[in-house]
């Protein structure tokens, strides 16, 4: 799935991307580091892959982020 990055925090390697309906879905540091990445700048596009929400009132959990290439 893509997305664009929204926030990133170097920090805590953490942040959220905007699906392209533009809902924000956050991701956390092992996601992030999953993607083999070291830096996310907002407005990058990203292949970012979800695991389902283990219930239903939860949102999809970012499992990956890494650079979208074409």
């Amino acid at each position: 799935m893509q997305a664009t990055a929204y926030t990133y925090d170097p920090d805590t390697r953490s942040g959220q991307v905007l699906l392209d309906d533009g809902t924000p879905l956050p991701f956390d540091a092992p996601a992030f580091d999953a993607g083999g990445l070291r830096l996310l700048r907002p407005g990058q596009r990203v292949r970012i892959e979800v695991a389902a929400a283990e219930d239903a009132a939860d949102a999809p959990r970012i499992t990956l982020v890494t650079l979208q290439t074409l």
